[in-house]
């Protein structure tokens, strides 16, 4: 075990001392803190609605009065908002939950039976259709 002087160790007490005597004179002031008045307003709650870009279409989805889903469509973009449930028995502030969810984006969408239909239009209709050829006659 190391041995430390004794004039470092007396150093030391008489700064802690020092030190806790300034600290013993400070007293809180005995006036009241000086508080503001607030005007008393209209107790009618105040609803923000961002303003909607023309061309905005949101749907929300609820399932017994809950939003389950949102889908905002603005142009040419559209995304899916929906809520935070945590997976399982996750508690807010667990490593397995997390505060927030990201809009899912709709980036690309395929019309798989697009060519069917497209092939259903140009067949011409019966009462439409030219009469077939005439049958060669059998060469004997």
């Amino acid at each position: 075990m190391l041995r430390t002087p004794a004039v470092f160790t007396s150093l030391t007490v008489c700064l802690l001392a020092h030190a806790g005597l300034a600290m013993a004179q400070q007293k809180p002031s005995e006036a009241p803190p000086k508080l503001e008045i607030i005007e008393q307003g209209s107790d009618t709650p105040i609803t923000v609605t961002p303003p909607k870009a023309p061309g905005t279409k949101i749907t929300e989805k609820k399932e017994g009065g809950r939003v389950t889903e949102v889908k905002v469509k603005s142009g040419k973009s559209s995304y899916t908002m929906k809520p935070n449930v945590p997976p399982g028995n996750a508690q807010p502030g667990d490593a397995t939950s997390s505060a927030y969810r990201a809009p899912q984006w709709t980036v690309l969408e395929f019309d798989l039976n697009k060519k069917k239909k497209t092939d259903k239009e140009n067949v011409p209709e019966p009462a439409n259709a030219p009469p077939p050829p005439a049958a060669a006659p059998a060469a004997k």
